[in-house]
């Protein structure tokens, strides 16, 4: 569930990979150099990027410890990225800015507890700090002080931060994105997200709704482009119902459903706010995909982070949330209706002020071959309403999207139910007590004989049947059980059973 990846090997370090990378792409220096010889940046931009990374350098050399590893990894970032052939001119102005915010705060800032988030003087963006990684732009973060500053009417805070935001996004799957620069749970940078970008959507439709600046709109025109393009640019796997959108462009794989929830709150909200079809195309694609998929991550007990295991209790909470969110929005019905979408701009226009009605296909293509437009989304949608009787304009959110953020509210307050299983064990052996569990707890097993506690165990297990172990005695008997359950939410059950212990039984 997010666990940053680098090893001590690699950090020890930045010296040892920078070398190891200069075999297979160009340095630091050689790649600015290149862009500058061809055009792409000017000289001033090279200038100022150069100094940005020998100040980086430089300083890495004065210190030790954490601070010396943490500017390192962050260097070792930078040449990497180089190495692999990274660097174009959009992607420079967050990576360098990362660059001398780290040298900045490793040479005379505080050492930080991992995951703190800081800021600095005359910016609104939002930092966290990676241990092992460095500081970095928290985006999903950023975005989310945006729309905190646009629903309470900061208005100077809101524009403040969006024209810092779009110099930042980098040319990516046919649109912009903001990248991580940094390595996460396996992937390395540059990386983005659908959670983040579907985000970024509701800030930047937000703050075009109030200060209509045009601008603004391409940007957020131009930020759909991660979610019509497969990964590893973009989020979209297309599917046999629609699409999802992915958590991470490196783990095309993973279906996180917190982040493909909240994707679909941005599309909707920047398609009810800006009209633009092309928005109602990509939402309704995931919206089809989403309203199959949720109830399949509903245990009955508690939820799954993605197919593979339970949520903790923060990413739980945190997918309740998102899921309130659409359930809210879907049962207003669809975010646009296709036939009162304003017509398309003449394309000429540089900066429109309302967006392109112009036809999209996404790459990597659309369920049947369709065209991915609103109208063609919207045809499916009226045949599934047509099926089940519900009118084409609604949206049955609140039988899916509602009611099972509903379950998951009801499970932060329910007990975990838990049974003991195992019934027979041999005598000398390390047995494994099995249990029936509902959803993911800390179990603690206390085995007692004629009154008195001869073993216990505990650990944090996940629902099922799992296994705790008990070293059986040399001598047999009926053992009595107590099992207890807490799951993360701090609700507690227990059980109570026996188990006999012989010698040469199976276990059963």
């Amino acid at each position: 569930m997010g666990v940053l990846v680098l090893s001590m090997s690699i950090l020890g370090g930045a010296d040892g990979l920078a070398s190891a990378l200069a075999a297979r792409g160009p340095s630091v220096g050689a790649a600015l150099g290149g862009l500058q010889r061809s055009g792409a940046i000017t000289p001033a931009v090279y200038q100022q990027d150069y100094s940005a990374y020998v100040a980086a350098v430089n300083s890495l050399k004065k210190l030790s410890g954490t601070r010396r590893s943490e500017l390192g990894v962050v260097v070792a970032n930078v040449r990497a990225i180089a190495a692999a052939g990274g660097f174009i001119p959009s992607r420079l102005p967050a990576l360098f800015l990362t660059l001398e915010r780290n040298r900045t705060w490793w040479t005379t800032g505080s050492l930080l507890a991992s995951r703190v988030r800081i800021s600095f003087s005359g910016s609104k963006l939002v930092w966290e700090y990676y241990s092992g990684q460095g500081i970095e732009i928290q985006w999903l973060g950023t975005f989310g002080e945006g729309n905190g500053f646009y629903s309470g009417g900061q208005n100077n805070n809101l524009k403040q931060l969006v024209s810092e935001l779009i110099p930042l996004a980098t040319k990516r799957a046919g649109g912009i994105a903001w990248e991580y620069m940094f390595q996460f749970d396996g992937g390395l940078p540059p990386w983005t997200s659908g959670l983040s970008q579907g985000t970024a959507l509701q800030v930047l439709s937000r703050d075009w709704s109030r200060f209509k600046e045009p601008a603004v709109l391409t940007a957020a025109q131009e930020a759909l482009g991660i979610f019509k393009t497969p990964p590893p640019s973009g989020v979209r796997v297309t599917s046999s119902l629609g699409a999802h959108y992915l958590e991470y462009t490196y783990a095309p794989t993973d279906r996180i459903l917190n982040g493909e929830i909240q994707a679909l709150v941005g599309l909707y909200d920047y398609t009810s706010i800006t009209k633009d079809p092309v928005g109602l195309a990509l939402f309704e694609a995931g919206d089809a995909e989403e309203r199959a998929r949720t109830p399949l991550y509903d245990t009955g007990a508690w939820s799954m982070y993605d197919q593979f295991g339970e949520s903790d209790l923060s990413y739980h909470e945190l997918l309740t949330e998102f899921l309130q969110h659409l359930c809210e929005r879907t049962r207003r019905g669809e975010p646009l209706t296709v036939a009162s979408a304003p017509a398309a701009p003449p394309t000429s226009t540089p900066t429109p002020a309302t967006p392109t009605t112009t036809t999209t296909t996404p790459a990597g293509g659309t369920s049947g071959g369709t065209t991915e437009t609103g109208g063609a989304s919207a045809a499916r949608y009226a045949a599934r309403a047509a099926a089940s009787s519900t009118p084409a304009s609604a949206i049955a959110g609140d039988a899916i999207y509602c009611t099972t953020a509903e379950h998951f509210t009801a499970d932060e307050h329910t007990p975990p139910s838990i049974s003991l299983i195992t019934t027979t064990l041999p005598t000398s052996s390390r047995a494994g007590v099995q249990l029936s569990l509902s959803k993911v707890s800390t179990v603690r097993l206390t085995v007692r004989l004629g009154g008195r506690v001869v073993f216990s165990n505990s650990a944090t297990v996940e629902r099922g049947k799992p296994k705790l172990l008990w070293p059986t005695p040399a001598k047999g008997g009926s053992y009595a059980i107590t099992l207890s359950a807490t799951d993360l939410a701090g609700n507690f059950a227990t059980a109570t059973g026996t188990i006999t212990v012989a010698k040469g039984a199976k276990a059963h």
